[in-house]
C-alpha cells in the first residue's frame, strides 16, 4: 500500500494541522509516512496546503504528483489542485466553501458542509477535524479506532481540553462518509 494524499485550504482553516494528524496516527499504527507542508509567508487567510504519503514500505518520495486522495477546503484550492488528482481518484471538498459544479467527470467527489457541521458542534476550528474523519472512512490508510485512541498524544498536551470535542468532529465526518456509502 502507498496512499498519496493532499489537502489544501486558506491559513488557518487547519490544513496542516489535518495532514500533520494523519501522518502522525499512520505512524503510531507502524506506517511509513512523509509530510511535506507548503505555505506562503502568509499565514492566517493565506493559502496552505500538505502532502502526506502513508505507506507499509519505506516511500522514495515525499511528493504526490498524483495523489489518490485530495481534501479541498476552499474554492481556489479545488481550481488548483483538482487537475492532479487521477481518474478515479476522490476529491473530499467543503461544500460550505467549495462548489464542485465545475468538478472533472472522472473524479469521485465527496462533498461535506464541513463548515456548517462545524458550527452545529460550537466552532468552525473543527471543521479540518470532520474532513479528517470522513477521509479516513473513505480511506484504508489508518484505523479510526487507532486514531481515536491516540488523539491525545497526536494533538499533544496543549490541547488536551479539545480532545473530546475533536473527537466529535472525527465522527461527525467519519459517519458522514459511512452514510454516504465511502470506504470500507
Amino acid at each position: 500500500m502507498l496512499v498519496n494524499t493532499i489537502f489544501s485550504g486558506f491559513g488557518g482553516q487547519g490544513v496542516l494541522s489535518m495532514g500533520s494528524t494523519l501522518a502522525t496516527a499512520a505512524m503510531l499504527e507502524g506506517k511509513y509516512v512523509t509530510y511535506l507542508p507548503a505555505y506562503g509567508v502568509e499565514v492566517r487567510g493565506g493559502t496552505a496546503n500538505c502532502t502526506v504519503v502513508v505507506s507499509d514500505e519505506e516511500i522514495a518520495s515525499p511528493v504526490a504528483s498524483e495523489p489518490e486522495y485530495l481534501v479541498a477546503m476552499n474554492q481556489p484550492s479545488f481550481a488548483r489542485f483538482q487537475s492532479i488528482l487521477p481518474a478515479g481518484g476522490l476529491l473530499l471538498a467543503n461544500s460550505s466553501l467549495v462548489n464542485t459544479e465545475s468538478a472533472r467527470r472522472d473524479i469521485e467527489i465527496l462533498a461535506i458542509p464541513t463548515s456548517e457541521l462545524a458550527e452545529k458542534l460550537g466552532t468552525i476550528k473543527v471543521a479540518n477535524m470532520i474532513t479528517l474523519g470522513a477521509l479516513v472512512r473513505a480511506s484504508s490508510m489508518i484505523s479510526y479506532d487507532t486514531m481515536l485512541e491516540n488523539l491525545k498524544e497526536i494533538l499533544g498536551e496543549g490541547k488536551a481540553k479539545l480532545i473530546e470535542l475533536n473527537k466529535q468532529a472525527l465522527g461527525l465526518g467519519y459517519n458522514y462518509a459511512k452514510d454516504r456509502a465511502y470506504g470500507h
